[in-house]
């Protein structure tokens, strides 16, 4: 179960992410901020990276393997730069649980393009993440 773990701490990080966010993007561009995160970010990764020493592994790299971490890369600015550009002009309250969205449709597309089988608690934690971000932003 350490991946529980790893997945409340993601969680938590991720909360700052939306604070700390906020308050730093006040009279910036956001995609300005998101490039400067993103560089703090990759020194950080690399610091990490240099410091267990797994460099090498690259070398084992296949092409399915880098085509799919590239896309996942890809995927991943994009959802950074619309989310700062969402927390600069919205209510981080409403921001982030609509990102949280993304809980459902992981599940979703993990069905169909992982072969995941569905169980009734991903059908039902899926319905409910979107009805809680449904309570979260619709209801006053």
């Amino acid at each position: 179960m350490n991946w529980v773990i790893y997945a409340i701490l993601s969680a938590f990080f991720a909360s700052l992410v939306a604070i700390f966010g906020k308050i730093g993007i006040q009279g910036v561009s956001s995609n300005l901020a998101v490039a400067v995160r993103t560089v703090v970010i990759v020194v950080f990764a690399w610091a990490i990276v240099l410091a267990e020493g797994v460099i090498p592994q690259l070398k084992t790299w296949s092409k399915h393997t880098w085509t799919f971490i590239i896309l996942s890369a890809i995927a991943t600015g994009l959802s950074w730069l619309f989310y700062y550009k969402a927390l600069q002009i919205g209510q981080a309250s409403k921001v982030a649980p609509i990102d949280k969205l993304s809980v459902a449709l992981t599940i979703i597309l993990a069905f169909i393009f992982l072969g995941e089988k569905p169980t009734p608690g991903n059908l039902i934690g899926g319905g409910l993440v979107v009805a809680g971000v449904m309570v979260a932003v619709f209801v006053k």
